[in-house]
This record gives C-alpha cells, structure tokens and sequence, in this order.
C-alpha cells in the first residue's frame, strides 16, 4: 500500500534519491534513469489518452503496469529474493500484449515500407509513445550489464514498443492513413 502524506521530503536536495529497498544512489544512476524514462512513457501514454484513441481501456491497464515495471526496477533483485516479496513483471503481463498485438494486427494489410511518424493525433502520440519505450529498452539494456534485474521488464517493454507501433496503424484508421518512407524521395 502507498501512503504520501507529505510531498516533500528535502531527502533529494543533494542529488540522492531512495530506491525501493532504501538504499541511496545518485539521481542520475542508471537504475533511476530506467524507471525515470517508464515514468516518462507513462505520461505520454496519459497524453495519448486525452485524444479518446481506441484501446482507451488496454492503455489504462498499460498505464498501471507500466507502475509495477518502475517498481520492479527501482527494488534491486538480490539472489535470496522470494517470489512472493516483491512486485515484479510476470511473463502473464507479457502474454497480455502479444495477444493484444495478435488481435490489433490481424486486419492491418502487411507493410511495403516504414511508416513515418504522424497521422491522426493518436497515431502520433502513440509513435512518441514507441519511442520513448524504445530509450526505456536502451537504458534497461545498459542497467543489466552491471546489476542483476528481472528479465522480463525488457521483454515487456519490447512487446510495449511493438503494440505502440500496431496502435498507431489502428489509430490511421487501421493503416489506410499511414504515410510510409519512400527511399531517396527528396535527392
């Protein structure tokens, strides 16, 4: 259960914050810079959500694991950790959405090329979305290279990224509005 009663703390007043299991770190440790940017990829989907995009309801479920992923990531794994002590990504969280992306893509006609970033302001934001969840990747990928962390956070922002980009196609009224790259257009 989370309880804030008081905002501010002062805590972070010299570049410090606190992680889930109440060690201190730096701001701008790598492990806070993943979840900074899950943090981030939440507000855009909460922007995505002000332009009434389908899917309204499987982003808000987004939206709240995408709370249980910077959990995930800001309580360091240790080896003696059971399962039933911390909130962590599940591979059900996962399965969630590739079935999603299965149902989102079947009637979108296969791709020629690359489709370019806009559209409608749903498909936009969604693309801002993949991107942002894209750097997250990135950064979660730099993160395992020094510290032990629950694999599945990685393959749930992969599959994330992926739903984004079949979303926005949905959003362009299921892909007959995509603008696609065409190589060497403007030489």
């Amino acid at each position: 259960m989370v309880y804030l009663s008081r905002i501010y703390t002062r805590t972070g007043d010299q570049g410090g914050t606190s992680l889930g299991d109440g060690s201190r770190v730096s701001k701008d440790d790598p492990r806070v810079a993943a979840y900074g940017t899950v943090d981030e990829l939440n507000s855009v989907l909460g922007l995505l959500l002000t332009t009434q995009p389908p899917e309204a309801d499987l982003l808000r479920r987004i939206q709240n694991d995408l709370f249980d992923l910077g959990a995930d990531l800001c309580c360091p794994q240790t080896e003696s950790e059971k399962e039933e002590n911390r909130l962590r990504v599940t591979p059900e969280q996962v399965v969630r959405l590739e079935q999603a992306i299965d149902r989102l893509n079947a009637p979108l006609q296969p791709l020629t090329s690359f489709v370019l970033p806009g559209g409608t302001p749903s498909a936009a934001w969604c693309h801002l979305a993949r991107t942002v969840c894209r750097r997250a990747e990135r950064e979660v990928v730099a993160l395992m290279r020094k510290e032990r962390i629950n694999p599945q956070v990685l393959v749930y922002l992969n599959r994330l990224s992926d739903l984004l980009f079949v979303l926005s196609r949905v959003c362009n009224d299921q892909g007959r509005g995509d603008l696609t790259w065409v190589p060497g257009q403007n030489r």
